[in-house]
């Protein structure tokens, strides 16, 4: 089974299992498991902050740095369709009490920069919220996994700065977009205050993430992992396989990311050749025009098929071949460790076989 649901499926390297096994731990509540404390050493060597912290989740990283930044009834400024606003159960609210000024996204994954401005809250206005953080996510996953620029970064960093607020960023697959944008992560993650970012997606490790930013905010973070149950103890195990997906060598697994976006892309161009799919346009910009492989940067391919997103799927799984029925009638492929330029290829052509079975029928259910 070739599986494009998530680059959450992978598993972890041949590498990674032998650093597990081998791995020297200790109690990480207490702060005495090495290979925890390398890995959060070398994250925030790599992205150029002060200190880092395992978590067990990138949703639960997000979680931690609200509840560092954020007192109870302030505000985040962020993106409509982000991962903290969608996907994350509303803890910002449930857990953290806080609440998120939505700005509408652009196709690109950004938004406006005047909107942003007008966003912030007056903070000698007692009716009012108070905004107490930015937030954006990179590679913004809803615009098919655009990465943001430096010089975008860099901007948002920059009004939020003007008033007095962090800038964090959601980077559950950060390094997809610093290796799609040829810059190096530590410039990209310049701009933010803190910064969370997935071991166990495209890095393809088992479990966790990291949060990194400044060594006061990491304590406060600390605490908020505590508080949601995080504090976990022999993780050294599992904070093996980050070190080695981060490492320089040929087991290190940010420069291998390239390879899943040639992968994404070449997908997406055997894909719009085929009669039947479509754009998965943008959500306040529904189309119906031909899929563009060009809109393809990191691993994400989004799109539409003339009929039943439904049963196109079911009839691509019949075929080896798992994608997602995503929202908005959306259907999702991403590309991971894994999958190999083969697998694309046989992808492909299951695509055309699903395609012709399930417009047949959707013809004969429209004739009857």
């Amino acid at each position: 089974m070739i599986d494009f649901r998530s680059d959450t499926v992978t598993h972890p390297t041949a590498a990674m299992r032998r650093a597990m096994y081998e791995a020297e731990v200790g109690d990480d509540v207490f702060g005495d498991d090495p290979t925890v404390n390398a890995l959060q050493e070398r994250a925030a060597e790599l992205l150029g902050k002060e200190a880092g912290l395992f978590v067990a989740s990138g949703t639960q990283g997000n979680l931690v740095s609200q509840l560092a930044h954020l007192g109870r009834g302030y505000e985040t400024i962020g993106g409509a369709t982000c991962h903290i606003v969608t996907w994350e159960q509303a803890g910002h609210a449930a857990v953290a009490g806080t609440a998120v000024r939505q700005l509408q996204e652009k196709p690109d994954g950004t938004f406006d920069f005047h909107d942003l401005e007008e966003a912030f809250r007056d903070p000698t206005d007692q009716h009012q919220p108070i905004t107490g953080m930015v937030a954006i996510e990179n590679a913004h996953a809803t615009s098919m996994g655009q990465p943001l620029s430096l010089e975008y970064t860099r901007a948002v960093g920059d009004i939020a700065h003007k008033h007095g607020v962090p800038l964090h960023i959601d980077g559950a697959r950060f390094f997809n977009a610093a290796v799609a944008l040829g810059v190096s992560p530590k410039d990209l993650a310049a701009p933010a205050d803190s910064l969370t970012f997935c071991l166990s997606k495209g890095l393809s490790c088992p479990v966790g993430s990291i949060v990194v930013g400044s060594r006061d905010f990491i304590a406060r973070a600390l605490r908020g992992r505590k508080l949601v149950g995080g504090g976990m103890r022999q993780v050294g195990i599992l904070a093996a396989a980050g070190l080695v997906a981060l490492s320089d060598g040929p087991d290190g697994m940010i420069d291998r990311l390239a390879e899943d976006h040639a992968n994404a892309r070449r997908l997406a161009e055997g894909l719009a050749d085929m009669d039947g799919i479509l754009s998965p346009g943008w959500i306040a910009q529904p189309t119906e025009g031909p899929l563009d492989p060009s809109r393809v940067a990191t691993n994400f391919v989004f799109f539409k098929v003339r009929g039943e997103p439904g049963a196109f799927v079911a009839a691509l799984e019949a075929r080896g071949v798992r994608m997602l029925e995503y929202s908005h009638g959306w259907v999702r492929a991403v590309t991971h460790y894994g999958i190999d330029a083969a697998d694309i290829e046989r992808t492909i052509a299951a695509c055309a076989a699903a395609l012709k079975e399930t417009s047949q029928v959707t013809a004969a259910t429209q004739e009857r």
